[in-house]
């Protein structure tokens, strides 16, 4: 993979392409960035550039030998490592091999529930677990095949557990040109012991224009469509692409129906609607809610006076402003958290036509009869 390939990110491509030049390269690296923003993709680019036999200025040649090796993800000096769901207790990443180049291939902006659907997971739980690790020192003890560097890229180092002290002395000794690149979403997650032997690369979420421009670019969307899913997936890729296979449109229209329905506490109105979302299917719901969650948030961000930031289609910011002009923010926060909670539901398989109801019925208590829970964090204007 070369760096052109990877949507955004153009400042944190560009301080690894610094640090090679100027051979600051550190032992030991951690990618840390949400899901979606491309962490992974960013540290096979740096791995391959690192290997490449004839750098380009900006980026790798990709079509040297160990540039096609790579794009094939094939390199000897190149080694992955990754939650899996064992069989058996020796069972390594390598078991896996040939799964995760599938997925990797198909899709760089990997999330743990699309690595997921590559394997027969079952009810098992993702872990690295002992024999990996074993199995990572014994391929970092000998010195690089190829290339001038041996690469290990550890995906999702949070799923270590304890057994990743085992590895303790090879990231802080490691053999001459050999490289650790952690790629991780969760810092408080990871072992201390190991978080205090790497060097911090930090991978902010996408913005708004750089997913939306690649769903144009890439995916062949409309200006429009390609709005409404970079709105909604909120800088994230994984959820971007995902959403390429549900039909968003028409959510603003709805919610906002959902939300006038509610406000003038028309029951039988409301009760349609609920029979109407219980029959959108899970992934459709759940974007719907998120859609929701986004919009209420937006009108926060008008009442507080900071529309400039609010990324939103004209009709849809008309329709916003009226809306903070009716719903103070102690409204919004409650909606918000009913919604939220609603998605998480929704992700566990709870009952649709009940779910739905349920927040109706909130919803109603806050817009209607101005019912807010004590202890918001805000004070109703």
């Amino acid at each position: 993979m070369q760096f052109k390939e990877i949507i955004g990110q153009e400042a944190t491509k560009q301080r690894l392409i610094t640090a090679v030049k100027e051979n600051r390269v550190s032992h030991a690296q951690l990618f840390l960035g949400p899901e979606g923003s491309g962490s992974l993709a960013l540290a096979i680019a740096f791995a391959q550039y690192l290997s490449c036999e004839d750098k380009q200025p900006q980026d790798s040649c990709g079509v040297c030998s160990s540039c096609r090796k790579y794009q094939k993800l094939m390199h000897p000096d190149l080694h992955f490592s990754y939650p899996f769901f064992a069989k058996h207790k020796d069972d390594t990443a390598l078991t896996f091999i040939e799964q995760w180049r599938e997925a990797i291939t198909a899709n760089p902006y990997l999330s743990l529930d699309t690595w997921r659907g590559y394997l027969d997971a079952e009810n098992k739980q993702a872990n690295i677990n002992i024999a990996e690790c074993h199995q990572i020192i014994k391929k970092l003890s000998f010195k690089p095949f190829e290339s001038a560097y041996k690469i290990l890229i550890l995906w999702l180092p949070e799923y270590l557990d304890k057994v990743g002290n085992s590895l303790l002395k090879v990231i802080e000794e490691p053999q001459h040109n050999t490289l650790f690149l952690l790629v991780a979403q969760n810092q408080d997650q990871i072992l201390n012991t190991i978080l205090s032997r790497t060097q911090l690369i930090k991978v902010p979420a996408l913005g708004y224009d750089d997913v939306k421009q690649f769903l144009i670019s890439q995916h062949n969307q409309t200006e429009t469509a390609a709005a409404e899913i970079a709105y909604l997936s909120n800088g994230n890729i994984t959820e971007a692409l995902s959403m390429l296979q549900s039909d968003t449109k028409g959510y603003h229209q709805s919610f906002v129906n959902w939300l006038r329905l509610c406000f003038a506490n028309k029951g039988l109105d409301v009760l349609s609607f609920v029979d109407q979302a219980a029959k959108m299917g899970r992934e459709n719901q759940k974007n719907f809610l998120r859609y929701g969650i986004s919009f209420i948030r937006e009108c926060c961000l008008i009442s507080a006076g900071a529309e400039n930031i609010v990324h939103l289609p004209a009709q849809e910011l008309e329709t916003a402003r009226k809306m903070a002009k009716v719903m103070n923010i102690a409204q919004a926060e409650t909606i918000i958290n009913e919604l939220e909670k609603a998605h998480y539901h929704i992700e566990r398989n709870a009952n649709p036509k009940i779910l739905f109801l349920d927040v109706s019925l909130q919803i109603i208590k806050v817009l209607n009869l101005k019912i807010v829970p004590s202890g918001n964090h805000y004070i109703p204007n």
